[in-house]
């Protein structure tokens, strides 16, 4: 267990989630959809010390960190739904923050509920341009039957978005990111590129704690 933090369980589509929940000082809220295979706990000692004003939580995919099934994207966005509806009335406003894997879901998620705000770390546009970066002479689009097609989604997302990208991102290429900001709506969406970070680093540089917290604040 976590100083501060206590999980509970959510069921949806006959699976189990672990949920890990910080309480915070007011009715805002933060919900974390991390990377792939991440087990999220790992993060709540760096949010319950950012965000000390929120009420946070992590959500495990199905199959990890202890929830039950296996992850599809069509089973995370329905987890990620069922996830915000279940808070949604506990909370004067809930924001939302993905990393990597999760900004898929959590722009799945922000088309379709209204989100506060939204901060998507390492993001990419899609699956299949991201899959294509590394199997050029594949047909990765005929392949892949998780899209995470976050570029067509995009079109839907009318609240103040920020990005953070690694400037070093060795997994997800800046065009592949930059493509995704470049199709979110300008007058919504800020740009935050943290200097000398890596995929697996980026959060622990202070630019990008302060970039989070400012932007939630």
């Amino acid at each position: 267990t976590y100083t501060g933090a206590e999980s509970f369980w959510l069921s949806n589509e006959g699976q189990k989630l672990k949920v890990w929940h910080i309480s915070g000082n007011s009715d805002k809220a933060i919900i974390y959809f991390g990377g792939n295979a991440e087990d999220v706990s790992i993060n709540i000692p760096q949010f319950k010390a950012l965000f000390d004003n929120y009420s946070i939580y992590l959500h495990n995919y199905r199959g990890y960190g202890g929830s039950t099934g296996s992850p599809t994207e069509n089973g995370l966005v329905s987890d990620a739904r069922a996830l915000f509806d279940h808070l949604q009335d506990k909370h004067a406003h809930i924001s939302v923050v993905g990393r990597s894997l999760g900004t898929g879901v959590a722009i799945a998620l922000a088309s379709e509920r209204r989100v506060h705000r939204l901060v998507l770390v390492t993001p990419y546009d899609s699956m299949v341009h991201l899959a294509s970066t590394y199997y050029p002479f594949f047909p990765v689009a005929l392949l892949l039957k998780d899209t995470y097609d976050s570029l067509s989604r995009s079109t839907g997302i009318d609240i103040p978005t920020l990005l953070l990208i690694a400037e070093h991102d060795e997994v997800i290429p800046r065009r592949v990111s930059e493509s995704l900001s470049s199709a979110l709506k300008a007058e919504h969406t800020t740009v935050t590129v943290i200097r000398g970070a890596s995929h697996n680093t980026i959060e622990t540089f202070s630019t990008y704690e302060k970039a989070i917290t400012t932007f939630l604040d």
